[in-house]
């Protein structure tokens, strides 16, 4: 390795576990990659993020616009010419350029690529199928030590898993009661979402690693629940992401189809952008970073069901992704993400509890599950969602790599995730029980779906009833929440198989599930 290449701190990778090297990435094989650069300001950037985090921002309710985010915290355009000037010299094509995503995209080849940053990429076969991978830090010269924070792209290893569990089809469903589960305008009701309000005016971004919906399935799905006209529903291709459906419930379509109805179902006014891209950390951060500064679309909010454990995560890549978060609620976005359907552990064997990641950044909603029943148009009893290692568990705990925000401070977080603790999982929850689930309807079938991806898109069509009846978008709510609990139903019965419901915070379902009309007036 030549002296003047410098490693990027936290980007190491490892093989995916029983993984096995198949041979050299093919060197002509070309690819693009996304190289995330520092803020304008270092300083400036974070002391945003600490105002944000305080609930002590200087500007009060107000928001950032587009316009004034890129101009202060936006990249530098002399460390993008830098970039670029690299490029050049590496043999390879400049793709793109944002200002505000702090971002450009490069094309090569492999060969080009790996001598560039100064990596080795491999064929792997592992069990979900192969990949191109690499081994160790991603490496870049002098001049950018200090401009590039990461390179994403390099490595396209599957990274997030959609955390939705399909009940099972149920034939031609009777959309008003099937056995216990439940319409999303149904759970509205429970929930006392506000009336008087469709989400008009608003936008809710839909970020999908996958799969696809058919305008079909929709319409149909949308006219039995007596919803006219459809939700306006727009597929934004993101690093050549497409609407692609597979032709079955059990793969991405679950969850594509699942996300679009329960937002829509619950606020048909509001249009609905869903960011189609690959399922990698490239894939994923230019979808999050490109819903956030989407000028034409503007989401008010994000539905973020997809996720994994912390540690199958770089460092670089959790950085990039929390500086988006934090983006976000400084542009007054609200971003809801799935808490994971795989109890304490995360889906982890190692015997430790693990949270999921993007649901663990301190900037998001983290949404956790819960059992339903009702009597009527009223809850009767609402639980933990825990149907036990095969049938699974709303996922909570406690962060590794975030540390206790200010709001946790009186929460009870338990001491685990470092010295001084860490960020407790989740803050909110709602029905997620496959057996209490959700009447979707996905590849022409109506089914009942639940998990944590429902719980997602639930909360994300109520901020959206509450911003049309405020006028304004409520953005980042985790500093007021945490202040007034008491607009939730509290869960204290069940647990997560590591942590147990109690009054109050807890690591199973947050502060939780939602008291809508108490919540609009918070809000």
């Amino acid at each position: 390795m030549p002296d003047q290449r410098n490693p990027i701190r936290g980007s190491e990778r490892v093989p995916l576990f029983g993984a096995r090297v198949l041979g050299p990435a093919d060197p002509s094989e070309r690819l693009e990659v996304t190289i995330h650069v520092r803020p304008r300001s270092g300083e400036a950037f974070a002391a945003m993020a600490k105002e944000l985090i305080t609930g002590r921002s200087a500007r009060g309710n107000a928001h950032m616009t587009h316009e004034e985010f890129e101009q202060v915290h936006g990249a530098d355009p002399r460390d993008l010419e830098k970039v670029e000037a690299f490029a050049r010299m590496h043999r390879l094509a400049v793709v793109a350029r944002d200002v505000a995503r702090r971002a450009v995209v490069l094309a090569g080849t492999v060969g080009d690529l790996s001598e560039a940053f100064g990596v080795t990429l491999q064929s792997y076969e592992h069990a979900g199928g192969t990949y191109r991978g690499r081994v160790g830090s991603v490496h870049v010269p002098d001049e950018l030590k200090d401009i590039v924070e990461g390179v994403f792209g390099l490595d396209d290893r599957p990274q997030a898993k959609p955390h939705f569990r399909l009940r099972g089809t149920q034939g031609n469903v009777q959309w008003h009661g099937v056995g216990n589960s439940f319409t999303p305008p149904a759970l509205a009701k429970l929930y006392e979402f506000p009336g008087g309000a469709t989400g008009s005016g608003q936008c809710i971004g839909i970020v999908e690693l996958g799969g696809g919906y058919r305008p079909a399935d929709l319409t149909t799905y949308f006219s039995d629940l007596n919803i006219a006209p459809v939700p306006q529903i727009d597929a934004v291709s993101v690093d050549h992401g497409k609407n692609r459906p597979t032709g079955s419930a059990n793969g991405p379509d679950g969850e594509v189809m699942l996300d679009i109805e329960v937002a829509g179902a619950i606020a048909p006014g509001a249009k609905l952008a869903v960011y189609f891209a690959p399922n990698t950390d490239r894939g994923f951060l230019d979808a999050i970073t490109t819903a956030i500064h989407d000028k034409t679309n503007k989401p008010s909010i994000i539905s973020i069901s997809w996720g994994g454990p912390e540690s199958a995560w770089t460092q670089q890549a959790m950085q990039a992704f929390d500086q988006a978060f934090q983006a976000a609620a400084a542009l007054g976005v609200t971003v809801c993400c799935a808490a994971g359907d795989n109890g304490a552990s995360d889906g982890v064997n190692d015997g430790q509890p693990h949270v999921d990641f993007p649901a663990s950044s301190p900037f998001v909603l983290a949404c956790g599950g819960t059992r339903v029943q009702a009597s009527g148009a009223s809850i009767s009893n609402e639980t933990v969602w825990n149907d036990g290692p095969s049938g699974g568990a709303t996922g909570g705990g406690v962060s590794r790599i975030f540390a206790k925000p200010t709001w946790q401070s009186s929460a009870n977080v338990p001491s685990t995730g470092g010295p001084t603790g860490g960020r407790g999982v989740p803050d909110v929850a709602g029905d997620a029980d496959p057996a209490t689930g959700y009447d979707v309807r996905v590849d022409g079938v109506d089914t009942v779906i639940g998990g944590t991806s429902a719980v997602a898109p639930l909360w994300a069509g109520m901020i959206a009833l509450v911003n049309q009846l405020k006028g304004r978008s409520v953005g980042y709510l985790n500093p007021k929440l945490y202040a007034t609990p008491g607009s939730f139903h509290d869960i204290t019965e069940g647990n997560n198989d590591g942590f147990t419901a109690r009054p109050g915070w807890d690591a199973c379902t947050g502060l939780g599930s939602p008291i809508g009309s108490k919540l609009t007036g918070l809000l």
